[in-house]
């Protein structure tokens, strides 16, 4: 029977508490003995402890015995905590039936909030609000839980407020999620249906798939399939997490747990795919499923050039863990050998950067990050390009596409101005805004990908004062004029500087790079021209001047065309010297890309 059980997760915008309020309720259930406890238990990465956010979905089973003297099984959750992994958001919350919302008592509402709680709403969860960290001086809890009870539709007193660090008032969401989550539907006699709502790489086990059995049930002994693999496979062993992996012989209905597939990489068990029997399966899987797609792109290459093996041992070992991380190798001119590798996002890109080089104590260099261009050719073909050097000859392109994002966009009302400018700057185009609470603001725009990879966070927060927050879904592809900024150094392209930027932007872009390498290309003994270049023509040149050798340190004395002679000699050797010269481009050059805002 399922009565007895319960499903939900935590839903909450990044540091909000929500890890800390899933280590209280572990402590109040008795899921981890006081010896184990450490602060946010569930965030195993010490990534995620350091940066406070979940960045990999975790489960745990909990046992609560509640007012009404009954013993429920309690499945929590946990969902990562940044806009970057919205589409595991959307699978852990699939596997729930409540979700409890945790809500800053200091800081209020959110956009990635409301984005969680539209998902929530979506996915048709019972909602239970609840304020944190009312110990704070700083909280305004009844402000907060008016804004809370008017977004849900609820009276303000019915929004709990704890504070999830002292402990305070958390046995009341236990008890609310007893009382107002609904249990699972009991549905043991169908065929089995089971969804994969994360996994994770174990070297011993293979693929540890976490399942959320929604029809049916199964034994450790059952062959299995997945759908969209198309994989089957007998468990290594099934099991629940407690928090730790324990096993057990059978999971019912309404149950979370895991299976252990033995699968050597997460490829062949995807977040999102159904699981069934191989000898009945299930007519068709559970909805929403869809490969996760790399949004961000850049190029990574080890600063010393023997790492390039050990590089790419690094970069499969972390393909293990997280599907939606692809590269595949590129070389460049000016840096070697490296790889082309996807991301989520810029923070998810920031992660795997921190991993190579914390895990795997490799030194690496990531170019400045890209986005995915649809490329229409004259004769009707269409490319994707990923890398700015592969864009094809100017007379063959009849159009270039380029991510368009919706934002959302929600600060008190006293930054609308800043944000204003900063969105239409960076060619963003106004859709409309709403006021969730008296003083805040929700402003919605449309906005090139390109626009906000780079630095368009930390300006929003620094012209907020930190206060905005900022929440973003892909729209559609869009033609543009956009085109090739190419650096050329001595003559020579140099592939790792080159970007693509729109048709307005290609002179201002072009001249500050140019004026910033200048700067930090060093002075070879022959003069070196820094040009930038774009539509096929030269936009702005500035010349690194050659250091001198003094080679009239000797001539003292006698007739000035000795002298002459000896500089004429001295012209001469330059000349020859600038035609092998090979300019080195210090590491600072290509990071400069990435560091032109608008200054």
């Amino acid at each position: 029977m399922t009565d007895h059980i319960r499903n939900f997760c935590i839903i909450a915008h990044v540091d909000h508490g929500k890890s800390t309020l899933a280590d209280r309720l572990l402590q109040l259930t008795g899921a981890i003995s006081e010896r184990d406890m450490t602060a946010q238990v569930l965030d195993s990465m010490d990534l995620e402890r350091e940066k406070g956010v979940t960045i990999k979905a975790s489960a745990v089973r909990m046992y609560y015995s509640a007012a009404d003297g009954q013993k429920y099984e309690l499945n929590l959750i946990d969902t990562p905590g940044h806009v970057d992994f919205g589409y595991e958001v959307s699978r852990a919350l699939k596997a729930c039936e409540g979700a409890v919302l945790v809500v800053d008592a200091t800081q209020g509402i959110e956009a990635q909030t409301l984005a969680n709680l539209y998902q929530a709403l979506d996915a048709d969860l019972a909602i239970i609000p609840v304020i944190n960290k009312i110990d704070l001086p700083s909280a305004r809890p009844d402000e907060v839980a008016e804004d809370a009870g008017s977004l849900l539709g609820v009276p303000p007193e019915s929004v709990l407020r704890v504070s999830a660090k002292e402990g305070l008032n958390v046995e009341q969401i236990l008890e609310a999620i007893v009382r107002r989550v609904p249990p699972p539907k009991d549905a043991d006699e169908a065929p089995l249906r089971a969804l994969v709502f994360d996994s994770h790489y174990d070297s011993y086990k293979g693929v540890i798939a976490y399942i959320r059995v929604f029809e049916g049930s199964f034994k450790a002994a059952d062959v299995l399939h997945l759908f969209a693999t198309g994989a089957d496979m007998k468990p290594v062993e099934i099991g629940i997490f407690a928090p730790g992996m324990k096993p057990v012989q059978a999971l019912g209905s309404g149950e979370v747990g895991y299976i252990a597939t033995g699968f050597k990489t997460v490829h062949e068990c995807r977040v999102g795919d159904t699981i069934t029997r191989a000898s009945a399966p299930a007519a068709d899987p559970l909805p929403g499923y869809r490969t996760p797609k790399p949004m961000v792109f850049a190029g990574i290459y080890p600063v010393d050039a023997d790492d390039h093996a050990d590089l790419r041992e690094s970069l499969e070992k972390l393909q293990l863990n997280d599907a939606s991380l692809t590269f595949q190798p590129e070389t460049s001119q000016a840096l070697g050998f490296g790889f082309r590798a996807g991301f989520l996002g810029l923070f998810h890109m920031e992660i795997i950067q921190e991993r190579i080089e914390r895990e795997y104590n490799l030194d690496v260099l990531f170019t400045a990050p890209s986005v995915e261009y649809e490329v229409v050719q004259h004769d009707g073909t269409v490319l994707t390009v990923d890398s700015p050097a592969n864009l094809p000859n100017e007379g063959l392109i009849a159009e270039v596409r380029e991510p368009w994002m919706t934002i959302e966009i929600i600060t008190p009302t006293d930054y609308y101005g800043p944000i204003m400018d900063l969105v239409t700057k960076r060619r963003g185009i106004f859709k409309k805004q709403e006021y969730p609470a008296p003083h805040r603001v929700q402003l919605d725009y449309e906005i090139p990908l390109s626009e906000i990879i780079v630095d368009f966070f930390d300006d929003l927060k620094s012209r907020t004062k930190g206060y905005a927050s900022l929440d973003y879904q892909f729209l559609e592809y869009r033609a543009d004029k956009l085109q090739k900024l190419e650096i050329l150094v001595n003559g020579e392209p140099v592939d790792a500087l080159a970007a693509i930027v729109h048709e307005r932007d290609a002179y201002h872009k072009g001249q500050r790079l140019i004026t910033k390498l200048k700067e930090l290309i060093p002075r070879q003994l022959f003069d070196v021209a820094v040009q930038a270049s774009a539509g096929g023509r030269i936009i702005s040149r500035a010349n690194v001047k050659a250091t001198r050798k003094d080679v009239l340190a000797k001539c003292y004395g006698g007739d000035i065309t000795r002298k002459k002679k000896l500089l004429e000699k001295q012209k001469k050797g330059k000349r020859r010297l600038k035609m092998v010269g090979n300019v080195e481009i210090p590491q600072e050059a290509f990071m400069a890309v990435l560091q032109l805002g608008d200054e």
